[in-house]
């Protein structure tokens, strides 16, 4: 299979993905919609978007259904949320409609985005939580980030630690078991049956996957023209990577008590030189 077609096989669970998300309790979007002070950022994330945006333009890539981007949106930010599945952006609508918090939401491939997302117009690209695996190819993936920032404007991520890759993630076994090379290039695939958010039995497609190294990360932004600024390491993640890992704190997941620390995420911190 090409690389297109896993893309479109990629874009096919997702479509489905957002049928089951969004009433699911993990994301709890009712729940979000009634207060959404009670669902914020996780710790991670907070310390590196900071707590006020008021006057920055925010562009949040692969937003999902947009509950982050109204999270931006809600740190005072005018926030415009892109996502690869129309369903998922349908959702978004909806729910910034609902809950009365303006935002924007637009439709398009981040590896090609469309004209509609301008150019050197945000003050802040933003992105978090398992979302460059999904891309089998960073470079233009940093240069859409590149040429969407304003001179001066930053982009920051929040993501898996991609030493964290080559663990096996479906071993019961606590310990970890290396599965697969830090240097794996050819796409994985995977048969998913419900999904990380919703687990069931259905089967709703097969999903596809890339690993990418540190050098892949920060050296596709580099030749983009992006400047590094700050790069750091945590012992937690956002979601419960195997089934060892315990609930350490606000949602965040770490090894089991007696395992070394390793790191599990990273955040990157790069600016467009004025």
């Amino acid at each position: 299979m090409d690389t297109t077609s896993r893309i479109a096989a990629n874009h096919a669970i997702w479509q489905r993905w957002t049928e089951l998300h969004v009433p699911s309790d993990f994301y709890d979007v009712e729940g979000f919609i009634a207060d959404p002070d009670a669902r914020p950022f996780d710790s991670i994330v907070a310390g590196l978007v900071g707590s006020d945006l008021s006057g920055q333009r925010a562009l949040h890539l692969q937003c999902h259904f947009g509950m982050d981007t109204i999270r931006l949106a809600l740190l005072g930010a005018e926030a415009t949320g892109f996502d690869f599945s129309s369903a998922a952006i349908e959702a978004a609508r909806g729910i910034s409609s609902r809950m009365g918090v303006p935002a924007t939401f637009i439709e398009g491939n981040v590896l090609e985005p469309p004209a509609e997302l301008p150019e050197n117009a945000f003050d802040l690209v933003f992105t978090s939580w398992g979302v460059i695996a999904w891309l089998p190819d960073l470079d233009p993936w940093a240069r859409t980030i590149a040429t969407r920032l304003a001179p001066g404007g930053v982009f920051k991520i929040a993501d898996m630690h991609p030493t964290l890759w080559i663990f096996d993630d479906e071993a019961e076994d606590p310990e970890l078991r290396v599965r697969y090379s830090y240097f794996q290039r050819d796409a994985l695939e995977w048969e998913e049956r419900g999904s990380y958010a919703a687990p069931g039995d259905e089967l709703v497609g097969t999903s596809h996957s890339w690993q990418h190294t540190f050098e892949e990360i920060v050296g596709s932004l580099v030749r983009a023209g992006l400047v590094i600024e700050d790069l750091r390491e945590y012992p937690l993640i956002a979601w419960q990577f195997t089934p060892g890992m315990v609930l350490r704190e606000d949602g965040l997941y770490g090894l089991p008590e007696g395992q070394p620390e390793l790191p599990l995420t990273f955040t990157l911190t790069a600016r467009k030189p004025w």
